[in-house]
């Protein structure tokens, strides 16, 4: 009995293995692979930075964080710390920092035109009836808003 009794112990050790040391395995992976993982996207994202540096150059259309299009008068990539001056319209320069250049942005991307089936008369568009129109209140119409009788607060 004695001898049956030391053999269950021996192996009920010796398989835990993956239960005593299993988790910490899985952690020490983990902890790997979080490591490689933030060194790639580290990398790309530098790689990104600077390609988007070296096409930063006067006269590319870019767009801004505010979401405003306009054109690069002057811009720096060594030394971010400095402003980038942008043309937004004719004559109208802004100065903004330099990380508030969202992105390069394509000409067509910036340009909109008119619905292929749109006609255009002088000045005005007019829609064809495939595109839904919505009509705005008219702002001199008087509001009603006292309350009826079957208006009940909704729970």
């Amino acid at each position: 009995m004695f001898l049956l009794t030391q053999q269950n112990t021996q192996q009920a050790t010796g398989g835990n293995f993956l239960m005593d040391y299993g988790l910490l395995i899985l952690l020490a992976g983990l902890l790997v692979f979080m490591f490689i993982s933030s060194r790639r996207r580290t990398k790309r994202m530098k790689e990104e930075q600077e390609k988007k540096a070296q096409q930063m150059v006067p006269g590319v259309k870019v767009l801004l964080q505010g979401g405003l299009y306009g054109t690069i008068v002057e811009y720096d990539g060594d030394d971010l710390s400095k402003a980038a001056h942008v043309e937004l319209a004719p004559g109208v320069v802004v100065e903004v920092h330099s990380q508030a250049i969202l992105r390069i942005v394509e000409d067509e991307a910036v340009i909109e035109e008119p619905a292929a089936d749109a006609q255009v008369a002088g000045d005005d568009v007019i829609v064809s009836r495939d595109e839904a129109v919505l009509e705005r209140p008219v702002a001199d119409a008087p509001v009603d808003t006292t309350p009826d009788a079957d208006d009940k607060p909704k729970a």
